[in-house]
């Protein structure tokens, strides 16, 4: 290596690949081989990440090619990375390799693929800085390499620089209000909907319980004391949590509702991230948590006002189901190592733009599993869509209203699927709560989608839309 590496457990974790020669950029090709030979590729590069190092080969020919013993490099020529015995790769084949037992990849640095005799060059890449999140051949197999969202194990994202460019909003571009007039005030954020509930996080420390007006639309519930919500107190009632975000798990309501707070309100300077659980069943005008999950030491320093934004559960069976890696263990990740835990991973994110999933215990331990960017300027929304299996990423008037989408890749992490405008009806408001309706819902096609506006503004906290089912 030309670069001098930190340790592996302080370096970003890495993919690499190695690039075809020919394009700008790349090393040249050995000289001529067997045409089957040629027409395996390195096809993608990650250098920073969530997943240890590793180099994904491509064949662009029409015929199947046995890999078996060829060998991967880094800069280093002592460094050896030998594929398994019995590995073919069939035409239009992707396969990526995980070497960091071998050997690692840096900033600056390279990633070359020989025949078995570890002399005869097959392709090449250079690089001169980190991924952030892949270096892509665009088109697969015989383009240059450029940035672009990873996708290991799978065709090249090669519509976009790390994600894929805007599009319309996939639903209709209608909006209308969803509230009474001046019913909630300012400060309204995250939002939850558990069929023909909507539950709502006020910032200033209260939870709202939200059935249907009749009209679309939602209002407070008047039964068991919800008709101006309830107060929010940390464990041992004391305390204001800054509730931003709100989220239920499988087991719904009964389960108890899981809050995500930034702060406590009665002590507004200082930092206080965490998750808590309150149990709704009863009929006071107070809820106290019965459970804290304080994350503050495992997240990186933010301002007091910058902490948590939002809030959501993912079931583990989809977890597993799609190769999710967890970042603690840098294995496939593996529930029943974290004993009785809710049956899932909650995703936290950080209004800076970060997303980070926990493990949350029944004991009160947590692990910290995945940590990965928004690509937006802040997160103040995260919502999984059981229905479609992704994830809903919204920032607000920041990001002029901005939605994505995520799900797990080929390698292992959560990737951007789609990035959507918002409707054209939907103003750029100060949208801090984004909420979709269930299959059950769906009508033509279509099922309803609501917002929360911070900001309340022309007196409507609650505003309504469509998608696409």
């Amino acid at each position: 290596m030309t670069e001098s590496r930190a340790p592996r457990w302080r370096r970003s974790l890495a993919f690499l690949l190695v690039a075809a020669a020919g394009p700008a950029g790349l090393l040249s090709a050995s000289p001529a081989r067997a045409a089957s030979t040629d027409d395996i590729r390195i096809n993608e590069v990650v250098t920073t990440g969530d997943v240890d190092d590793s180099v994904e080969l491509y064949n662009k020919g029409t015929t199947a090619v046995d890999v078996s013993g060829w060998i991967l490099k880094d800069d280093d020529n002592g460094s050896k990375y030998a594929i398994a015995a019995g590995t073919t790769l069939a035409p239009g084949g992707f396969r990526a390799f995980d070497v960091h037992g071998a050997f690692g990849l840096g900033s600056s640095d390279k990633a070359r693929l020989y025949l078995p005799n570890g002399s005869t060059l097959v392709d090449s890449f250079s690089w001169s800085e980190h991924s952030a999140p892949s270096w892509s051949r665009c088109p697969d197999g015989t383009g240059a390499f450029r940035k672009a969202a990873l996708t290991l194990g799978a065709a090249n994202a090669c519509g976009s620089t790390g994600g894929t460019s805007p599009v319309a909003w996939p639903g209709s571009g209608t909006v209308a209000n969803a509230d009474a007039s001046n019913v909630f005030g300012s400060d309204l954020s995250g939002l939850y909907q558990e069929g023909g509930v909507l539950w709502g996080a006020q910032n200033s420390g209260k939870l709202w319980r939200l059935v249907p007006n009749g009209s679309g639309g939602w209002k407070p519930d008047t039964a068991n004391s919800w008709t101006a919500g309830k107060k929010l107190r940390f464990p041992g009632g004391s305390g204001t949590p800054d509730s931003e975000g709100v989220t239920l798990t499988g087991a719904g309501a009964s389960g108890g509702v899981f809050v995500a707070s930034e702060r406590n309100g009665d002590a507004s300077g200082t930092s206080r991230l965490s998750v808590l659980r309150y149990d709704v069943s009863g009929t006071g005008t107070t809820l106290t948590a019965a459970k804290e999950w304080n994350l503050t030491s495992a997240l990186p320093s933010v301002g007091s006002n910058l902490g948590l934004e939002g809030i959501t559960w993912i079931p583990d069976g989809y977890l597993t189901g799609a190769g999710f890696t967890d970042e603690s263990t840098h294995a496939a990740y593996n529930p029943a190592g974290y004993g009785a835990h809710g049956g899932g991973v909650f995703l936290v994110g950080v209004e800076g733009g970060q997303i980070y999933g926990f493990v949350l215990q029944d004991s009160g331990a947590f692990t910290k599993v995945a940590t990965l960017g928004s690509g937006m300027a802040g997160v103040m929304e995260l919502q999984w869509e059981p229905q479609a299996s992704r994830l809903w990423v919204v920032c607000d008037d920041t990001c002029d209203g901005q939605h994505r989408t995520m799900q797990v890749g080929a390698g292992g992490t959560f990737v951007t699927t789609a990035v959507f405008n918002r409707p054209s009806g939907l103003a750029n408001l100060n949208n801090e709560g984004f909420a979709l309706a269930g299959a059950g819902e769906c009508t033509a096609g279509a099922k309803p989608v609501y917002w929360a506006d911070d900001s309340n503004t022309g007196g409507h906290a609650l505003r309504r839309g469509s998608i696409s089912c």
